[in-house]
């Protein structure tokens, strides 16, 4: 699904909030925390709906769920911050277009290596709606190089889209739900 914003959340009060993570940066969001609750509802609500597009099917798993964002009205803040995010740490002064996926992982499940620089991507990211501890770190760099990120509830976490990543296996004893994110120049607004 692709969405755009009209930059309502302030990139300048965004960039003081990011902590960089070497080849990344993370957000904590917590003034979204109430929005939790509805967008995994009606994640369970729609996953399975007929217009809800599924792909990437790895061991069982489709790793991409894509369900549209009018569905989920409790998604139109998470994009909106996540697209100010994008624009201040890309410095693209463009309107930014998100395309978005769901990534739903059960206990022992992970996702394979793999990058996002398919098409004109300026920037890669995810927002983790629930992530019980050791429900699967995510994997920055090439194997042998890489980072672990643990994930946190109601945290971006942002990085290029030509970096290799992957998600460690879910060890947890719950679902880690997760907002996967590509931005780029929304030539439409141009």
């Amino acid at each position: 699904m692709t969405t755009q914003t009209d930059g309502a959340v302030s990139r300048e009060a965004l960039k003081s909030r990011l902590e960089p993570l070497g080849d990344a940066w993370r957000l904590r969001a917590p003034a979204l925390e109430p929005m939790l609750a509805e967008i995994v509802e009606g994640f369970h609500r729609w996953r399975d709906a007929p217009d809800t597009r599924k792909t990437h099917l790895f061991g069982g798993r489709y790793e991409n769920i894509y369900i549209a964002r009018e569905h989920i009205p409790a998604l139109g803040p998470v994009l909106d911050t996540a697209v100010a995010a994008a624009a201040a740490i890309s410095g693209v002064r463009e309107p930014l277009r998100v395309g978005f996926w769901f990534n739903a992982m059960a206990p022992g499940q992970g996702t394979t290596l793999h990058t996002h620089d398919d098409d004109d991507e300026v920037l890669s990211g995810v927002f983790y709606v629930t992530a019980p501890e050791e429900s699967g770190d995510l994997l920055l760099g090439a194997v042998g190089a890489q980072k672990a990120v643990a994930p946190i509830e109601s945290a971006f976490v942002f990085f290029s889209p030509t970096l290799p990543h992957a998600v460690g296996e879910n060890r947890s004893g719950g679902l880690r739900l997760s907002i996967g994110m590509n931005f780029g120049v929304d030539r439409e607004a141009e």
